[in-house]
């Protein structure tokens, strides 16, 4: 399989990253991506390979629906400048992060009220902790970042581990939401079994692809959110996809992570417009693929990545 491998600037740091990388194949039916987070090894890279594959095979179901409400994405920054994204960002849905090393539980709280306001009364807001706190932790928390909120739409894996995930569901008036605790698990139902959270996120490249996805949707019998793995608009288009063919799906979602990245490598950019983005197959562009192209060294590094996980 070869690869095209583009390195982008992030506009804004966002889970510790300045620049994504990101490695494209071609296929019968066009591109796809494959970007697992360097951190990971093999086995967790491989379920993201079976997704770039699918998609430049064009193995996608049919959609139900033409075009997906998405939330703005706001990284772990003040205040003024959360307001700032959220105010650009032209969705009425907003997702939070919150527990960044280093910062307090008052930056998360002044980072959420900002969204808040800039959002107006109407708008939802959900934060994600992506398992930082501890049970108790969470629980305090989530009490205050709701009243932050004027109120949250739910709350994204407060704590590691699925029993954790239980407890605190248990303790607190705040929906919460599965992420990490379904994609990275050896068994992602056992957040149905243990009944440890009432939405599901899921991730098309973690989980393996669109059609792989679908099977988790139907059997963890969860009202689910699709959010995406920081990609390009080409990996975008797989999370659209799922998206577009799930039989209901009554929350925004976290796709419109295009823009946290300073370029792309398609024509045309997937962008939400009015707080929805068209479900489409975006063109890749030839002369983004010669303008982001990563160094010869990071090449060789992907496709080493490659080799392994393909033995």
């Amino acid at each position: 399989m070869s690869l095209r491998v583009v390195s982008i600037p992030m506009r804004t740091r966002f889970r510790g990253l300045t620049v994504r990388e990101a490695a494209l194949v071609e296929g019968p039916a066009g591109w796809g991506e494959w970007s697992p987070f360097l951190e990971y090894d093999a086995p967790t890279a491989r379920p993201w390979l079976a997704c770039a594959r699918e998609a430049a095979a064009g193995d996608w179901p049919a959609p139900l629906r033409a075009e997906i409400p998405v939330n703005v994405t706001v990284p772990a920054v003040g205040p003024e400048r959360a307001a700032e994204i959220v105010r650009a960002g032209g969705c009425r849905t907003a997702k939070v992060k919150v527990a960044e090393p280093g910062q307090s539980l008052d930056q998360d709280a002044d980072r959420v009220a900002a969204v808040r306001e800039a959002l107006g009364p109407d708008a939802a807001i959900r934060v994600d902790a992506n398992g930082a706190w501890s049970v108790e932790d969470a629980v305090a928390a989530i009490a205050r970042l709701d009243r932050a909120a004027g109120g949250l739409e739910y709350v994204e894996q407060p704590v590691e581990s699925v029993e954790d995930l239980a407890r605190v569901r248990r303790r607190v008036a705040v929906k919460v939401a599965a992420d990490e605790s379904i994609r990275r698990a050896a068994d992602p139902y056992r957040v149905r079994d243990l009944e440890a959270a009432d939405v599901a996120v899921l991730k098309v490249q973690p989980l393996g692809g669109v059609r792989a996805c679908l099977r988790i949707a139907e059997d963890i019998g969860l009202p689910v959110v699709v959010s995406s793995a920081l990609e390009t608009s080409v990996g975008i288009a797989a999370g659209l996809a799922l998206a577009a063919a799930l039989p209901e799906l009554p929350h925004a979602c976290g796709l419109a992570t295009v823009q946290l990245l300073a370029d792309d490598v398609v024509t045309s950019p997937l962008l939400p417009v009015d707080g929805v983005l068209p479900v489409r197959r975006p063109q890749v562009d030839p002369d983004a693929l010669d303008r982001l192209a990563a160094p010869a060294e990071r090449v060789a590094h992907w496709a080493d990545r490659l080799e392994e996980v393909e033995r």
